[in-house]
């Protein structure tokens, strides 16, 4: 092997200033050359079957390609290059062929199962019990009793489907790139925060325009769309975002159509009605039929409401000076905000003020570092992949290294929008008994700097960097020895528990008071200003839940029962799904489809199981009532929900671990009290 190739040696500290594009090809390479020889000798071994030769062997053999192609691809993601998207590309369809073959390895599988009959097998407990009975599923699932012809074609879809779903990823990328709107007229700029104005003026300038300039990124798009007056710039901003990656050269509709005729395919041949059965079969919802009625049921809890709040705002906007004939999607964020403003007297952007970017980690570590026992210390000396990546270290309050981790906030063109969480590394204990620290990281797209002041958040933006953070505490308080069974390994309508649970903290007076102060004057939140935000945070409630319901009626509709020949191209499908709870009617060339990332950008990802937010939510709206009555800050209610949930990930059933924390199963009931949509909310 090439000693100075740094994806070849991987450990704690990644070279991010080291690893180039001509690296990735011949690494990985070499790294699948050694993983399949470690697999071969596990077969071919005569020994007797251990776990140690057996399954931890194979845990060991895929570890350094899984980390490998996570860094390549995380660095595609964020730092891309036409260097590294070619390369990327290139090993794709190997890494995706090498995963494939596991399970389909006739000498691996009579070795598991040979393993399987021994005395040691039968006496396994804990994680390592459910490593072997996982792994002999999954195999099962993944093909291992296929035909050899069966085994070929299950190789190749999984191989095309690698292909695509990064050609998808590409293509929303591209799209949301090739768009800019430039405006002269500051006129035209009318009704927009000061914070918006600034940050596009500054876009134009590092691009030597004139104006002010607009992309498509979320930053620049989701205030055009609530307080812009310009309906005319509203519409055009609005359709083109929900048409990226809808137009040629960055197509989406033929790559979709093709991941669902192959998503169909691979779950017949391995014996699923749907592919929503065969990837929800061991997730808490088990089969598409469990997750739809779970979906279709809070959809008529909640519809009433919906089609309540739509009505009150169509009250509101024909009261209004020039107001439109009818309300046009564009219209709905824009007439919502001025509704919103005169029933509350709230305005989310007198909160800006309040949260600068920096002061906002600062109150994240503060609130785990209280309620978890640790310590978070900035760690300079990591390499990273650009100059705004933060990098830090988790002690535990002993002193002892817990993991370290990576931040990085704000849009760049090389990065893809959204926000994410990525696990890296997996914390183990080293053979001389020393740890080697959990390594991962948090990205997201938030309101950068503009006009030499700090980076000031909104409300919505500060909720997503405690959801990020949440998922990253799952990752790095992980105990779990079983590398596969860690921290967010687990199932997807589960992992987005402890993500959303500390989106709660945002709310709560006490923690506020711990980072949320004025970057000029220090000042806290105004109690007055305070008490209208917590008024106006089920404002539109019904809207918010049947938005996010919708997109896991379409997802499950497109896995579940979807016939191209019946229900026509996946995006008119979508398009007539959508439709139906649309707070307005949507336009003809309404493509959100086409730029949903999280059901086609990998090759299962969220595809089936988007409807986990709203399940997790439901998880989480009920855990959180333990902060609530044993306090917010909590180390003791703190300590226990590390101990039960976040240390333990897959290592035992999720619904067992939810009990563990609270002595009962889930009350369904939770979400809709706090969303004062159910329950005895209106008390």
């Amino acid at each position: 092997m090439d000693a100075a190739n740094p994806l070849l040696t991987i450990d704690t500290t990644i070279p991010f200033d080291s690893i180039r594009a001509e690296h990735v090809e011949p690494a990985m390479a070499s790294l699948i050359a050694d993983a399949r020889a470690a697999i071969r000798a596990i077969a071919d071994d005569a020994a007797p079957r251990t776990y140690a030769s057996t399954l931890q062997a194979l845990e060991d053999a895929t570890e350094p390609v899984e980390v490998a192609i996570t860094i390549i691809g995380h660095l595609e993601s964020v730092a891309t290059t036409p260097e590294l998207r070619a390369a990327y590309n290139a090993v794709q369809p190997e890494v995706a062929r090498f995963f494939s073959s596991i399970p389909l390895d006739d000498g691996l599988w009579r070795a598991l199962k040979a393993f399987a009959e021994t005395d040691e097998a039968r006496g396994l407990t804990g994680a390592r019990a459910r490593l072997l009975g996982k792994t002999l599923d999954d195999f099962r699932r993944h093909g291992a009793d296929l035909d050899p012809d069966g085994k070929t074609r299950l190789a190749a879809l999984d191989v095309e489907l690698a292909e695509l779903t990064t050609r998808f990823a590409e293509n929303v990328l591209d799209a949301t790139n090739a768009w800019e709107l430039v405006i002269t007229d500051e006129a035209r700029l009318a009704g927009l925060p000061p914070s918006a104005r600034m940050a596009a003026r500054e876009a134009a300038a590092a691009r030597k325009i004139e104006g002010w300039r607009f992309t498509l990124q979320a930053p620049s798009v989701i205030p055009l769309l609530t307080y812009l007056d310009d309906r005319a710039i509203r519409e055009q901003v609005y359709r083109a975002y929900n048409r990226r990656g809808a137009d040629a050269p960055h197509d989406n509709a033929p790559v979709i159509a093709r991941i669902l005729e192959l998503r169909r395919e691979k779950a017949a041949l391995l014996g699923y009605a749907t592919f929503a059965d065969l990837v929800l079969h061991d997730r808490m919802a088990h089969s598409g039929a469990r997750a739809r009625a779970f979906v279709d049921d809070l959809r008529a809890r909640i519809e009433p409401a919906f089609h309540a709040e739509n009505a009150e705002l169509a009250a509101f906007v024909r009261g209004l000076p020039d107001a439109p004939a009818e309300l046009a999607p564009w219209d709905i964020g824009y007439y919502a905000e001025k509704e919103r403003r005169a029933r509350y007297d709230f305005d989310e952007e007198a909160l800006r003020p309040y949260f600068a970017a920096d002061k906002v980690l600062a109150g994240i570590f503060e609130i785990v570092q209280r309620l978890y026992g640790v310590r978070v210390v900035a760690q300079p000396s990591l390499p990273a992949w650009h100059e705004d990546v933060a990098t830090y270290a988790l002690h535990n309050a002993d002193g002892h290294l817990i993991g370290l981790f990576y931040a990085d906030l704000y849009p760049r063109e090389s990065k893809r929008g959204g926000a994410w969480m990525n696990a890296l590394h997996t914390g183990r204990t080293r053979a001389d008994g020393t740890w080697q620290p959990h390594v991962g990281l948090i990205c997201a797209n938030v309101t950068p700097p503009a006009g030499g002041a700090p980076a000031l958040l909104t409300h919505r933006e500060v909720e997503t960097l405690f959801h990020e953070m949440g998922h990253l505490m799952h990752h790095l308080l992980s105990e779990v020895e079983v590398r596969s069974l860690a921290g967010t390994n687990v199932a997807w309508d589960f992992v987005e528990l402890p993500s959303q649970i500390m989106e709660n903290w945002c709310w709560e007076r006490d923690a506020l008071d711990l980072f949320a102060h004025h970057y000029e004057s220090g000042e806290r939140i105004p109690e007055a200003l305070f008490e209208r935000m917590i008024r106006a945070r089920n404002y539109r409630s019904a809207n918010a839940a049947i938005r996010q319901l919708s997109f896991g009626i379409v997802d499950l509709a497109l896995h579940v029962d979807y016939d191209p020949e019946r229900d026509g191209p996946p995006l008119a499908r979508a398009r007539a799904l959508m439709a139906e709870l649309a707070p307005a009617p949507l336009p003809e060339g309404y493509a959100m489809l086409a730029g949903f990332t999280h059901l086609f950008a990998s090759p299962v990802g969220y595809a089936a199981a988007y409807y986990s937010y709203k399940w997790a939510e439901v998880l989480d709206a009920d855990a959180f009532t333990r902060f609530r009555d044993g306090g917010i800050l909590s180390p003791e209610v703190g300590g226990e929900f590390r101990r039960t949930i976040l240390a333990r990930g897959d290592s035992e059933d999720p619904l067992a671990l939810f009990v563990a924390f609270m002595g009962r199963e889930p009350d369904p009931e939770a979400l809709l009290r706090r969303s004062g949509l159910g329950g005895d909310a209106a008390a």
